[in-house]
């Protein structure tokens, strides 16, 4: 298993990267086949003034199938690194918990991975991010670049469902062309599938 811990406008200290290396190393043993595992530390200002430490886990399956947990706190980075791991627990429960479906292997635990994997700890429930302040201007406030992969349709909902994200964007191998997957209000999904005008 790869880690990778950087720092954005944080510096990663030795006494960090152990701390963190420390915090993260049982999670191969829950989850078994962890191809890449990647930590993103950095600080951020709120408009009140206090310091946000944000702590991102992002796991890569060897099956393909990608976890993210991501936690701010204010001010420490150890209490955001443990919030973070925390809630990647929960993560992980979910996908082993996924029963496995004809041609939906991908983003289920195997039962080999399941026999194999120790018992997760019990976390504490997860807590709701405070909303964003009422008059924050409406600018890009950050670029990311995403690693898409083909898949269809069905396996694009089941990453979703994984990540527990409300929108996923993915190289749809049936049309050729990036797609954006989102949950509507309504119910179900929808999909966006690009056309140049």
């Amino acid at each position: 298993m790869d880690v990778i811990i950087q720092g954005h406008d944080l510096k990663v200290t030795d006494a960090l990267e152990i701390y963190t290396r420390k915090k993260l190393d049982r999670l191969d043993r829950y989850l078994p086949n962890i191809t890449e595992l990647r930590v993103d530390l950095s600080h951020e200002r709120t408009k009140r003034g206090e310091d946000l430490a944000i702590a991102q886990i992002t796991i890569r399956h060897i099956r393909g199938a990608i976890l993210r947990a991501q936690e701010k706190s204010p001010g420490d980075i150890n209490s955001a690194i443990n919030s973070a791991v925390d809630k990647m627990y929960r993560q992980i429960q979910r996908f082993k918990g996924k029963h496995i479906r004809k041609g939906r292997e991908r983003f289920t635990a195997t039962i080999e991975e399941l026999n194999t994997a120790e018992q997760i700890p019990d976390v504490e429930e997860f807590v709701e991010e405070p909303q964003l302040e009422n008059g924050q201007q409406n600018e890009i406030m950050r670029r990311k670049e995403v690693a898409v992969a083909a898949m269809n349709e069905a396996e694009a909902v089941e990453q979703m469902e994984l990540l527990g994200h409300s929108f996923f964007m993915f190289f749809n191998a049936t049309t050729g062309s990036v797609n954006v997957l989102y949950k509507r209000t309504s119910g179900g999904y929808g999909v966006l599938v690009p056309r140049v005008e």
